[in-house]
């Protein structure tokens, strides 16, 4: 089962820092949705893509989990040369990520730029 069977996610830009709102389509979901994305695994999952902290903010009044993704867009909009500057396909990834943890990702994974 993966992430999206459960959810939905939106994604956007503020600057050089990618924001990410995975959003669970019934409430009762919230938690394995919780249980299964942690700044540790989303760093890990953008792993080239994403170069500074991950930091994340459980929304459980929204049944969301929102993630701020530093140093993710290569300078910013004005400043980057990639195709999505804005980074708008980030939400489409996290989407086919595996919703058990255990079955793609390990602890070993785990980075430092981590707060």
């Amino acid at each position: 089962m993966k992430i999206r069977d459960i959810a939905l996610a939106r994604s956007g830009d503020k600057g050089n820092r990618a924001t990410l709102s995975v959003i669970a389509y019934d409430p009762a979901d919230y938690a394995r949705l919780e249980r299964a994305l942690t700044a540790e695994r989303v760093l890990a999952h953008y792993q080239g893509v994403v170069h500074g902290a991950v930091q994340c903010f459980p929304l459980p009044h929204l049944g969301a989990v929102h993630f701020v993704m530093n140093d993710a867009l290569g300078g910013g909009v004005t400043r980057s040369l990639a195709l999505d500057a804005h980074g708008k396909t980030l939400s489409a990834a996290i989407l086919d990520l595996a919703l058990d943890a255990d079955k793609d990702w390990t602890a070993s994974t785990l980075d430092p730029r981590i707060p």
